[in-house]
């Protein structure tokens, strides 16, 4: 049995653990709430620009853009968001094992790391990492969004890269965050719009009539032309993706570390009834033995 030195000793160094813990709990609450209410408010927007540039893509006919096709290359870039910091549970890691278990091939596979962990946990995969900007997590803004998504599509229309991916986590609520993979570049014909959430109350059930579905059909017309369009388009739809991304990355980071600093205060505490335990045990366990030596030397004197 440890001595109630060791006991004590242990017991202090929990209780200053736990002090930590809860501190980085108290600020992760905090950044949270701001950041929630920037992920809310930002969400609907980012849905909404998704939905409506695939909605071009399939009432377009064929549309020779050269942000609107295949360019004939099989390197796959993708946006990693992750954070600059551990202490945040699975966070960091059910994203980097999104992209690392996606099956592609290291080869053909650019990673575009935003955050520190990512681009660690990547390299060590094998994965080159060929843009990194870890500022851009802390704080993000929108032009640092707009940099990053023109040096993107500026990769892509020289060939450089043939497909463009976002890997970041997607902030449900205080508890719940989602690893998502989203495809940004090329959009085809296949791609759906995003599908809201059935069942809620307040959802309104819309019966589309003749005249909508005709809407439907008709190919989509530009004014001037198509390609100063899509050109002016485009460029605004990948930066608001990767800006709504970046701010969903920062609540979901918040609230995740908040829940593993939580749970590390509560295990701290357990551990402290525990040690304490202990500590009384082996209190009374030395209490009795000086009784018990005391008895036996009167016992011999006498």
């Amino acid at each position: 049995m440890a001595s109630m030195r060791d006991i004590k000793r242990r017991k202090t160094g929990i209780q200053s653990t736990q002090q930590i813990t809860k501190a980085m709990k108290l600020v992760s609450t905090v950044k949270l709430q701001r950041a929630k209410a920037r992920a809310e408010q930002s969400k609907n927007y980012t849905m909404l620009m998704y939905d409506t540039i695939v909605s071009i893509v399939r009432k377009s006919g064929f549309i020779d853009h050269p942000l609107m096709k295949p360019n004939g290359c099989s390197k796959k870039a993708v946006i990693l968001i992750t954070s600059n910091r551990g202490l945040a549970g699975g966070y960091n890691s059910n994203i980097i094992k999104l992209v690392t278990g996606s099956g592609w091939s290291t080869d053909d596979t650019v990673i575009y790391a935003i955050g520190r962990k990512g681009r660690e946990g990547v390299k060590r995969k094998g994965y080159e990492v060929v843009y990194e900007n870890n500022g851009m997590i802390d704080e993000p803004v929108y032009a640092d969004a707009t940099e990053l998504a023109g040096i993107l599509l500026d990769a892509y229309v020289k060939g450089e890269i043939g497909e463009i991916y976002i890997a970041y986590t997607i902030f449900k609520n205080t508890v719940v965050h989602i690893p998502k993979l989203q495809k940004l570049l090329p959009l085809g014909k296949e791609s759906t719009p995003t599908e809201s959430v059935a069942g809620s109350e307040d959802e309104e059930t819309i019966i589309p009539d003749a005249g909508e579905e005709a809407a439907k059909r008709a190919l989509m017309t530009y004014e001037p032309d198509e390609d100063e369009a899509l050109s002016a388009i485009i460029p605004k739809y990948v930066t608001s993706l990767i800006y709504g991304a970046l701010i969903e990355a920062v609540a979901s980071e918040n609230g995740a570390r908040m829940q593993a600093m939580d749970s590390a205060t509560d295990n701290a505490e357990k551990m402290i009834s525990g040690l304490e335990l202990q500590y009384n045990r082996a209190r009374q366990g030395a209490i009795t033995q000086e009784l018990t030596e005391i008895i036996g030397g009167a016992e011999a004197l006498g």
